[in-house]
């Protein structure tokens, strides 16, 4: 009976419910015209305060501007903000009447935008470097960023979730009921994001007026609960839970000048910041690699649009090669003694080193010439020079150049088309060779933890003129400076990836010839465009990187490069690729909004 009072008495809130749905279907339209790519960000402009500012600061960044620009646009959204989430605490604030809540006078407009505005502006400050990170996955796709930042984005929306509303907020922790809406409402949300972006336009808007509504329960709970609180009275004297209420109430008056929630927020990120150098130090170590390995089909020339669009270009005839996998230079098989048997050249990603990871292949191919690229190049005699962690800093453009080098001294070696096995940041080099050297002898191609559509957001080689640009250098600089990678991390390769690597990603995407194979992660899944994809791409229970150290990766990048057809439609295989995209599609609401169509049709 109180919950049906309870839920009576919320849809009495008539202008809380139509304000909050009303502002989220109005977005919603908007964007189906200007960025339809961004619609599923619609619901979140009526969201709890902490979700809210969230929101606002994402459009902040998207446009990339100047410190006026940016300056300009931040006062204004935070004039807007605080004077829509002070209309929203007086509309959902409850009754007189209302039964189930005592509710005290409603607080005057005025104080609830001024509170409302601090709020926001500590929220941004908070979340900036969440921001930062979902900026950096926009520029440079790969899932490790935002499996960081989403926790920071929860833990700090948790902490500030009571914010805004009852007084002195600020001085305590949410109560269970704050935190269960907030969780209530990311839940929601991401479900309302995975709907819109299947629907056509008018069912989307629908859906967000859908969400908006659960905002608005959302938001009569966030004020009920902290009514509630503020008019707390104690238990009958002889409960034993008067004694706790006087203990509570005793702390809470002796340390009633400590910013507790504040507090809580920016140890969320502390405790991240902690992680991440106990990872980099070796302390802690993650998984990179996953268990099973699904195949899909993998036909040379599947059609389709979508992840990696349907073919990659013509770059001599088609190879023989035979195997690949894992990284490292040949063991012995060189010259003469490897000509006609082909070759295949290995790419690790970032943080990786050279040159002794490719024994187990060599050994088990002994006539094929395997060798891993060097990011450093090749010495006088031919052989790629060993390098470390903080070797891969390079432009694309450097790292496509340096691959063809060493593809053709392979060919020279071999005069057989080489097969190329490329991971995370080889993939970029991948793409930059392809579209600098088109004619470069190459057989067949392999991508693991392929970077997908980088340089999607701005240019970060003119940071310094530019917020989100300089926000990004300050990072990277940040985390580079706590890892092996050296103090500017991997500055000159997102400055590269930010002014060609999009152009670069796009002309190899439109052309045709080469048989590929893509081999995904599912962690990257909340990366990538909730689009399909060709049946070329392979899904994979595995963390972004480290693919190549997996057994049951290498026997399915031998079995292609062999020229197997593996089964098309395994049901292993149909659960990770559904499983992929209702992650991409839940995952849209959280990242940069797409400010481009988020499925072009392919060329």
């Amino acid at each position: 009976m109180l919950k049906a009072g309870v839920a009576g008495e919320f849809f009495r809130h008539r202008g809380l419910i139509a304000f909050s749905a009303g502002g989220a279907m109005a977005e919603a339209g908007l964007l189906t015209f200007v960025a339809p790519g961004a619609r599923p960000l619609a619901p979140q402009v009526t969201a709890l305060p902490p979700l809210a500012a969230y929101h606002d600061l994402r459009w902040l960044f998207a446009f990339n501007q100047s410190w006026l620009g940016f300056t300009g646009v931040l006062v204004l959204l935070l004039v807007v903000r605080s004077v829509v989430d002070a209309v929203l605490v007086l509309l959902a604030w409850p009754r007189a009447n209302d039964p189930s809540v005592p509710a005290p006078p409603r607080p005057r407009f005025l104080t609830s935008v001024v509170s409302c505005a601090v709020l926001t502006v500590l929220v941004w400050l908070v979340m900036s470097p969440v921001v930062t990170l979902m900026f950096g996955v926009a520029l440079v796709p790969f899932s490790w960023p935002y499996l960081a930042a989403v926790p920071i984005m929860l833990g700090t929306a948790l902490a500030l979730s009571q914010g805004g509303v009852g007084q002195a907020w600020w001085r305590r922790l949410p109560p269970v009921r704050t935190a269960a809406w907030l969780l209530a409402s990311f839940a929601v949300l991401s479900a309302a994001s995975v709907l819109m972006t299947r629907l056509d336009a008018p069912a989307a808007v629908a859906v967000a007026g859908l969400a908006g509504i659960v905002d608005a329960r959302a938001w009569y709970g966030l004020t009920a609960a902290a009514v509630r609180r503020s008019v707390e009275r104690p238990p009958h004297p002889w409960h034993w839970r008067a004694a706790l209420w006087r203990v509570r109430r005793a702390f809470y008056h002796r340390t009633s000048w400590v910013p507790v929630a504040p507090l809580a927020a920016v140890m969320v990120i502390a405790l991240v910041v902690g992680m991440a150098r106990l990872a980099f130090t070796g302390t802690v170590r993650f998984t990179t690699g996953g268990g099973s390995a699904a195949i899909a089909a993998t036909t040379p020339l599947a059609g389709g649009g979508g992840l990696i669009a349907a073919s990659l270009p013509s770059a001599g005839t088609s190879g023989g090669a035979t195997s690949a996998a894992n990284d490292g230079q040949t063991s012995g098989a060189t010259g003469a003694g490897a000509r006609g048997h082909g070759a295949v050249l290995v790419v690790e990603g970032f943080g990786s080193s050279c040159c002794g990871s490719a024994d187990a292949l060599q050994a088990a191919e002994p006539g094929m010439l395997v060798r891993q690229f060097s990011y450093l190049g090749l010495n006088p005699k031919g052989q790629p020079i060993r390098y470390g962690p903080a070797a891969e800093d390079l432009p694309i453009q450097v790292l496509g150049d340096r691959m063809a080098t060493q593809v053709d001294k392979l060919y020279q070696q071999t005069r057989t088309p080489v097969d190329i096995v490329a991971e995370s940041e080889g993939t970029l080099g991948l793409y930059a060779m392809l579209a600098r050297h088109p004619h470069v002898h190459v057989g067949s191609l392999v991508l693991l933890s392929p970077i997908v559509e980088p340089g999607g957001e701005g240019d970060v080689s003119q940071a310094a003129a530019t917020v989100p640009g300089q926000a990004l250098i300050t990072l990277n600089n940040l985390v580079g400076g706590m890892s092996s990678f050296g103090p500017s991390g991997a500055q000159a390769l997102m400055e590269s990836v930010s002014q060609v690597g999009a152009s670069y990603f796009a002309k190899i995407s439109r052309d045709t010839g080469l048989p590929w194979l893509a081999v995904v992660p599912l962690a990257d899944a909340v990366t990538l465009p909730a689009c399909s994809w060709p049946q070329n791409v392979v899904f994979v229970n595995a963390f972004h990187g480290g693919l190549l150290g997996e057994q049951s990766v290498r026997s399915m990048v031998e079995d292609f490069l062999a020229g197997g057809t593996p089964s098309r439609d395994s049901p292993s295989q149909r659960g990770l690729r559904h499983a992929a995209t209702v992650i991409a599609a839940a995952a849209t609401a959280w990242r940069m909004p797409e400010l481009r169509p988020a499925c072009p049709s392919s060329g």
